[in-house]
């Protein structure tokens, strides 16, 4: 435990540096595009951190979860791995009538009359 104790130390610098680089970026991009291309005002770093913040909070980007599947898909996917051919298909027919033939083949489509 104790040949990790320098993390303690490290980790917050490096948070602060990641935010200001971050807010420079954000910055740096928007008073280079935006003005010219929509006539929008220049942004200050505050202004460009809060935007960087909000795209966080409404997209939710950022990553941070890697390629783990959440606890639904994960569970799809297993029960999805244990299915025979015909029970797929089964579930597949089921979705496509509750979604009123989305996502069904081109060939199952009914056109309008």
């Amino acid at each position: 435990m104790k040949k990790k104790k320098w993390i303690f130390f490290v980790a917050p610098p490096a948070i602060v540096l990641l935010i200001f680089i971050g807010g420079e970026v954000v910055e740096q991009l928007w008073n280079w595009l935006a003005p010219a291309l929509f006539g929008w005002r220049q942004v200050g770093f505050w202004q460009a951190l809060g935007l960087l913040a909000l795209c966080r909070i409404l997209f939710g980007g950022f990553g941070g979860h890697g390629s783990r599947p959440s606890g639904f898909q994960g569970r799809m996917a297993e029960r999805w791995e244990k299915m025979t051919p015909e029970e797929r298909e089964k579930f597949r027919q089921g979705i496509r009538s509750r979604c009123g033939g989305f996502g069904a083949p081109p060939s199952e489509t009914k056109e309008p009359a």
